[in-house]
């Protein structure tokens, strides 16, 4: 029996291996976490392709690639699970064009839904998204051309071969069948996902009756209190976030990493005060920030420039270092104004911040709804009074950061779908500016440009892993390049990564700058083919 093997390059510390099919890729994955390799870090099973993220200071992709092709294939893995049945309402926006794409009628689409059964193959995309396969081969429909902006939690959806659903508000290009009232994420369960591999699931129509089945345990009615003393946030134009270096490692339950946009900043601000380089702090976009503090505080503010001053108690108006610790006295108020280059500041409290962690960290992950709630005008921070070392009053200079009218260049590596794309697509993705929109977010910044990525193969991408700093290409060839709070899977080709050294910028870069890309490696897949 003879496996076939290829690795695909995808960025400075990570590779796909494409496979034959779902089961073989499900094989590999099993060995590799039964023996996992040193240095791996991360391990994202999809359709026909496993990621896999190394740590570049333990191993290279060289030595992991000699490993994997030693594996043996031959032997299937199994997985069994429990059975679910998931009342839906057949209302989704995309019913009649499924149908008509599979040439039914909407009555026979739902018909052959509900008379179905779904396997969970893997997780991805967000907590709680199962990607299942059906028994009936006949639902294959493909993606939207453009993928929707919002698709509302609990949306029922099929793409490709595969039936999914939405467990939180999120972008996504599926076509929607309909809605499920059951929470498919909530950590108050035991598991917080609903649906893992190797479960099975059989919809229900509920115009017929379907009833709601309880799942986890039922709502808690608590009564919040808000904490009386701490720092009260005075202003927030728009809602901050605590931000810590993410949550890496749970990609079996379907959790991406987060975190910081800007990874330098976070630590810096942590260095000025004495605090742990990891330790959680305030990520703060475009100003508009502004905080009184009720004891004498130690404080320093990092990454985007923002103007900042202090307003004290008799009226007096002081001016603030940037990127430097400072004190704040009882009654004090610091403000933060609009910064003229970049995007996000990091405020950092000596001693940390009393917030408490989800999955082990306190990052707030917008597009899974992980994490601490936004900060907004009229909550109140609470210092944690953690141990600190020194503060450091010798910091190095400021970076310089980009403005809206710049021209960034950010380095990238080619792949894993640079084949995906003609000649002409992947010298329009070099040669070209590309402006950031104002469609962009933590999740990723949709970028625009004068002419679209001209694809070679236009067929579905089965959906599969991506990294921070993909440059993920839709059908309509206009780009979007992947932030901290990007999905764990997607179905669109990524013609290229941002390199490693250029993350931290790439979040930096304000809307209405342009950017550059500029090719570090060139495009090298290496196939290997595996006789057993």
């Amino acid at each position: 029996m003879a496996e076939r093997l290829r690795f695909l390059p995808a960025g400075s510390d990570a590779f796909l291996v494409e496979l034959d099919d779902l089961e073989t890729t499900l094989t590999l994955l099993d060995a590799l976490r039964a023996d996992r390799p040193d240095g791996v870090v991360e391990l994202v099973p999809a359709a026909r392709t496993l990621l896999l993220r190394f740590d570049p200071l333990v191993n290279d992709r060289a030595k992991l690639v000699e490993v994997i092709s030693r594996i043996d294939l031959s032997v299937r893995s199994t997985r069994q699970g429990e059975t679910f049945e998931i009342p839906v309402i057949y209302d989704g926006e995309d019913l009649r064009d499924v149908a008509d794409i599979l040439g039914w009628t909407v009555d026979e689409v739902i018909r052959r839904h509900t008379e179905a059964t779904y396997t969970v193959a893997f997780t991805g995309f967000a907590p709680g998204f199962a990607y299942m396969t059906c028994d009936d081969p006949a639902f294959d429909v493909p993606r939207r051309k453009s993928p929707r902006v919002r698709i509302p939690a609990g949306s029922v959806a099929l793409a490709g071969k595969f039936g999914g659903i939405y467990p939180s508000d999120s972008p996504g290009g599926w076509q929607l069948l309909g809605r499920t009232p059951l929470k498919m994420w909530d950590t108050s369960r035991p598991r917080a996902a609903l649906l893992a591999p190797g479960d099975r699931v059989r919809f229900r129509d509920r115009a017929k009756g379907a009833s709601v089945p309880v799942s986890g345990r039922p709502d808690e009615k608590t009564t919040a209190t808000s904490p009386s003393a701490g720092l009260l946030v005075t202003r927030a134009d728009r809602p901050a976030l605590y931000q810590d270096l993410g949550r890496p490692g749970l990609a079996d339950q379907g959790v991406a990493e987060s975190g910081a946009i800007d990874h330098a900043s976070l630590i810096d601000a942590n260095l000025c005060v004495g605090n742990p380089r990891a330790a959680a702090a305030i990520e703060i976009t475009f100003g508009g920030f502004a905080l009184k503090a009720d004891r004498p505080v130690t404080l320093a503010v990092t990454g985007a420039p923002a103007p900042l001053a202090i307003r004290t108690v008799d009226g007096r108006t002081l001016a603030v270092p940037f990127g430097w610790p400072f004190a704040l006295d009882a009654g004090d108020e610091l403000t933060l104004d609009f910064p003229p280059e970049g995007m996000r500041s990091y405020l950092a409290l000596r001693g940390g911040f009393a917030v408490q962690p989800v999955l082990g960290s306190a990052a707030t992950d917008t597009l899974a709804k992980v994490g601490p709630a936004p900060i907004t005008a009229g909550d109140m921070l609470v210092p944690a009074n953690a141990p600190a070392a020194a503060v450091d009053p010798c910091r190095p200079v400021p970076k310089t950061m980009p403005k809206a009218d710049d021209t960034v260049t950010l380095d990238v590596v080619l792949g894993p779908r640079t084949d995906w794309f003609t000649q002409k697509g992947v010298a329009t993705l070099l040669a070209q500016d590309w402006q950031v929109t104002a469609e962009s977010s933590r999740v990723g910044m949709r970028l625009a440009g004068a002419e679209p990525l001209e694809r070679r193969d236009t067929a579905e991408l089965p959906s599969e892993g991506t990294v921070l700093g993909a440059i993920q290409v839709p059908h309509s060839g206009q780009p979007v390049l992947f932030l901290a709070d990007h999905p764990l899977t997607g179905g669109y080709p990524v013609i290229a990564v941002i390199a490693r050294h250029h993350l931290d910028l790439a979040g930096q870069i304000p809307i209405g700058a342009t950017i550059r890309f500029n090719a570090i490696a060139a495009f090298d897949p290496l196939v290997k083919e595996l006789k057993r």
